[in-house]
């Protein structure tokens, strides 16, 4: 007997339906709650955490699901980008760099303001670390200051990294600093 995952009754045949997106295992009862899911008899259960392209190939000719399943595990050893690679890292010092360059080119917070179009309420925060600057106001500092605001990679903090083993991967214990 299995539980519905809706309501907790007991029931011996329990019908998959789709609830806002969520697929459930539920009594007869529940059913109306939701849509019902048609689900392919055995090979859905030995493809249930799979993507669908695996499993549609697994439905093809012998040969072809050989190489589309050596294709795609060669896919799956490279990491999949994401929107966060192509963006540079703002170094944790930025309002250290924007006031001691500002300061070194004889500017107050309002006249570098006035110079950029911005608020020097803006300039402020962004001396004090209270907010961090936009990529247009981080871009205009950089030029008018002639300094770089972007972390300079393994130099900064991965040099605090002490731990790891010859393959480059790190556990969670070479991460994690205690409150002894």
């Amino acid at each position: 007997m299995v539980q519905c995952e809706m309501c907790g009754a007991e029931t011996s045949s329990p019908k998959t339906i789709k609830v806002e997106g969520a697929k459930l295992d539920v009594c007869s009862d529940c059913t109306d709650f939701g849509t019902e899911v048609k689900q392919p008899s055995s090979s859905s259960s030995s493809t249930k955490y799979s993507t669908g392209s695996s499993s549609s190939s697994s439905s093809g000719g012998g040969q072809s699901s050989g190489s589309t399943s050596s294709s795609s595990s060669g896919g799956s050893s490279q990491r999949r980008s994401d929107m966060f690679d192509d963006m540079d890292e703002l170094a944790t010092d930025y309002d250290d760099r924007v006031r001691n360059a500002r300061e070194s080119k004889g500017l107050s917070q309002s006249e570098l303001a006035n110079e950029l179009n911005e608020k020097a309420s803006l300039i402020r925060k962004i001396e004090r670390g209270d907010t961090l600057p936009s990529d247009r106001v981080q871009s205009e500092l950089e030029s008018f200051l002639e300094i770089n605001l972007n972390a300079e990679g393994a130099s900064g903090e991965d040099s605090e990294w002490s731990g790891g083993s010859s393959t480059g991967s790190y556990t969670l214990g070479d991460v994690v600093k205690r409150k002894d």
